[in-house]
């Protein structure tokens, strides 16, 4: 690695540890905690290390996260660095082992909710921009680091503020700090949502006359979407993951005498290059139709389509994950390029036409589960290979 950028990673470690140790502590669950604190924390260690920055804010004002920005000494391509700092909830905090917003370190790891998803690599990510800064005068475009409080809701309202923002410069590429040692996330399936509503004849349970509710003309709909015919990938599709279809809510009903006379299932489909939204609102109205046709009622079946995002795949080369792999192999890590099952931020970015890597960082257990933790050891690794990447892009120009 140039520059022994390594060795000097290593004498950051604990700078990063110790700011990401009082993130931890700070809890900040996504629509559930206020997120000042853990905003303030970040803010006056930004202004510390002079880092300019400023809050983004949704169209309503809330608060939605933190954007830096370092600007090198020519004109050229920007690029950006994003993580999370609202997190997952605690669920059962019997259940585990230490306290979730613990922040200490034991036998390697560092302990709490957002240790892994992903206060460590925003704790990275802005030591980076520091390190970037000290050096701006020989560096053309710039840095940005997007600090997200309102991803773990689904909303990714930082990152639609960073973009709608007229003030920042538009990334040419995004690379987002989720965890994970071994690969390099480059892709991701796409979503199609929707609910659907399932109306059926009410009535008491207890009648002598037939009668068929909603819940049960909602079992044929399920039946049939989980038995549809889905496409697998064909031998050499770079994509390679297929298409899935899952129906993740349903509600109707209450009590035990009232046959009731609707019911609301929340449907998602996972979509691929080769099934796209299309396909996927295709495949729900149709089995609607024939739901109502096979089994009339006096109302219709409903379909609302709530969330279509697309896939996306970096293609061979493509950055910033090429540069971001060369600079892993610089450090004796072989990390692997991979198309995720889950959809992330990176399909939000591809709806803008921004490349995006949606995953390098430390080992880590128990994300969204219990006794998250993020293990250290590799943390100079890490921190290195952005570093270097940042450098590398940034000399590009």
């Amino acid at each position: 690695m140039s520059e022994n950028l390594l060795e000097a990673a290593q004498h950051r470690a604990a700078s990063v540890v110790d700011l990401a140790q009082r993130l931890v502590r700070a809890p900040s669950r996504g629509g559930i905690d206020p997120y000042e604190p853990v905003l303030t924390i970040l803010e006056d260690w930004l202004t510390e290390h002079l880092l300019p920055h400023r809050r983004l804010r949704s169209p309503d004002g809330t608060l939605v996260g933190l954007l830096v920005e370092v600007a090198g000494a020519s004109p050229g391509p920007w690029w950006a660095l994003d993580a999370c700092l609202d997190t997952a909830p605690f669920g059962d905090e019997s259940a585990w082992s230490f306290s979730p917003t613990s922040g200490d370190i034991e036998q390697g790891w560092l302990l709490g909710r957002g240790s892994a998803d992903s206060k460590l690599a925003a704790a990275t990510f802005v030591h980076i921009a520091a390190d970037v800064r000290a050096r701006a005068h020989e560096l053309a475009g710039g840095l940005a680091v997007l600090l997200d409080v309102d991803e773990h809701t689904g909303g990714f309202g930082g990152a639609l503020a960073y973009l709608a923002d007229p003030q920042a410069t538009r990334p040419d590429g995004v690379m987002i700090g989720y965890p994970g040692l071994d690969e390099v996330v480059v892709g991701g399936r796409g979503l199609w949502r929707a609910q659907v509503k399932v109306h059926g004849a009410s009535g008491h349970s207890g009648s002598s006359r037939p009668t068929v509710g909603a819940i049960s003309r909602a079992a044929h709909l399920i039946h049939a979407l989980d038995n549809a015919d889905l496409p697998t990938p064909a031998d050499g599709d770079p994509f390679a993951l297929p298409p899935k279809i899952s129906v993740t809510a349903c509600h109707s009903g209450e009590g035990y005498s009232v046959v009731p006379d609707l019911c609301t299932l929340n449907i998602d489909i996972r979509t691929t290059p080769a099934y796209t939204e299309h396909d996927a609102h295709h495949l729900v109205h149709a089995a609607t139709a024939a739901l109502d046709r096979n089994h009339p009622t006096q109302h219709p079946t409903t379909v609302n389509t709530v969330a279509t995002w697309p896939p996306f795949q970096l293609g061979p080369g493509q950055e910033p994950a090429a540069t971001l792999l060369r600079a892993a192999k610089k450090t004796g890590l072989e990390p692997r390029p991979k198309t995720a099952g889950p959809s992330n931020i990176g399909n939000l970015l591809a709806l803008h036409g921004i490349p995006a890597t949606a995953g390098f960082g430390v080992p880590y257990e128990g994300l969204h589960g219990i006794d998250e933790r993020a293990h250290l050891t590799e943390l100079p690794h890490v921190y290195a290979v952005y570093h270097q990447t940042v450098l590398d892009l940034l000399r590009q120009a």
